[in-house]
Parts: C-alpha cells; structure tokens; sequence
C-alpha cells in the first residue's frame, strides 16, 4: 500500500497544479475530451499497475518539478512502444508533458530521467489528479514541485556565472563544439510523419529571406544569412545574440 498524504499542503497553490493538469488533459491525444479532477482518498497500489503504462519526467526550471502519468495505452491509438514500433510511449505524451510543465515557466524537460513511481505518489507534496474521459477513469497524472528558485538568487547566480566566465573559458579555449544552422522548424503528427515520402515538401515556420537560427551545442548565440562559398553553403553573421536572449 502507497501510504496517503499526510495533509502537509502542497508548496504551490493548488492553481499551479490544477493549471498543470488541465493543461497535460487538453494535450492527450485520446478519442475524446480529458478532465483532470483532484484525486481524493487514498493513493492505492493498484495504480502502477490498473491503467497502463508509466510515463515519468523531471522538469528543471526556476520552478522544477517531477511528473509522472498513466494512461490507458489503447487510448493513444494503439499499442505505441511495443514490437515493431516506430515510437514510445514517452513520445506519444511528449506534447502533453511539454504541456503540464510549461506552465511552471521557462526550463527543460526531460522524459530520460528516472522517477520513482511509488516514492512519487507516497510524497505528501505530491498532488495527484485522475484522468477521466466519457464518464470513465482512464488514468492519472501527478506532480510534485521540488524546489522554487526565488528571482533574486537566480540574478546573483547569473552574475557570480558572468564573472566567472573568463576563467572558464580560458581553461576549454581548444575544446571542438557543434556549431548548427537553422533555417526553421515545423510540428508534424506521427501520422504525417509515416506518410513521408520521396518529394514530398515540408513547409517550415519561417518565411523566405528571414534570418536563420545559429545555434552552439544547441544554444541560440546569433543569426545569420545562409550564403554559397565555392558551391558549398555558408553562413553570414548578422546579429550576436546577448547570452539571455539565446536562452530557450
């Protein structure tokens, strides 16, 4: 047995977790409409295993947090993540995840790290919400937020990393990193995605003539104008990006 909250409150008001979960329920890709209702009672074993399978994700921000959602896998339009399968799970949910998390604000959130289900829903800061859709429960979706970074702290840690810099950089001056041009991105369903074929043109978010993306190990620093060299492509700078405006 996953032993119920102990009544501590939660860290949050119960509008962040709420909007989180609403969010997460707008995103599934399910036959019909999801509500996200604040579970009430006891947290039973029985939900590793009752629904489906087990998605966890840990979300890194001035707010961070760690997820976890269960779904009734036939829901997702199939069996995704078994034999033969282009895509996971994780994928499938991706979307919402992004979803749930977005509205703690800016950060990064990974469905690699490992999550304790069981450890999750015994925490007393965890609130936990059902899925329901026609009427039936067909999962659920828990949060817990672990840590809130108050807007000063987060100024003197960037100005301690800003006076650092110089000294770090001399030390990996000759390291080698991955310098990327990006000329536009666009969101695709795995449905189109399969459709793919020879000739096929795929339409990006950016208009002819606009500035590419110029990205270092995945970081926005610049942007530039795409140029030919010789036959072989290049890339004009035209704007340095300040370090906070290439944040992502």
């Amino acid at each position: 047995m996953i032993p119920a909250p102990s009544g501590t409150p939660a860290l949050h008001s119960t509008a962040l977790y709420s909007a989180s979960a609403e969010a997460l329920a707008a995103m599934l890709p399910t036959p019909a409409p999801v509500q996200a209702r604040l579970l009430a009672g006891a947290r039973d074993a029985s939900m590793l295993t009752a629904m489906g399978e087990i998605v966890g994700a840990t979300f890194v921000g001035q707010l961070s947090a760690d997820v976890i959602i269960c779904i009734q896998a036939p829901l997702l339009g199939g069996t995704p993540g078994g034999a033969g399968s282009l895509i996971s799970t994780a994928d499938v949910l991706r979307p919402a995840l992004d979803a749930a998390t977005g509205v703690l604000g800016a950060g990064a959130l990974s469905t690699d790290a490992i999550v304790g289900a069981e450890a999750l829903l015994g925490d007393a800061e965890t609130v936990c919400f059902e899925l329901a859709s026609d009427g039936s429960v067909i999962g659920w979706y828990a949060l817990r937020i672990r840590e809130h970074a108050t807007l000063e702290s987060t100024a003197n840690t960037q100005r301690e990393d800003r006076e650092d810099v110089s000294a770090r950089l001399g030390r990996i001056s000759n390291v080698e990193m991955a310098l990327t041009v990006e000329i536009g991105r666009t969101r695709m369903s795995v449905r189109d995605v399969l459709n793919l074929e020879p000739g096929a043109v795929v339409e990006l978010d950016r208009s002819a003539g606009a500035p590419a993306d110029i990205l270092l190990n995945g970081r926005l620093i610049a942007l530039g104008e795409v140029v030919v060299m010789d036959q072989d492509y290049g890339v004009r700078i035209t704007k340095i990006l300040d370090v906070n405006e290439g944040l992502s």
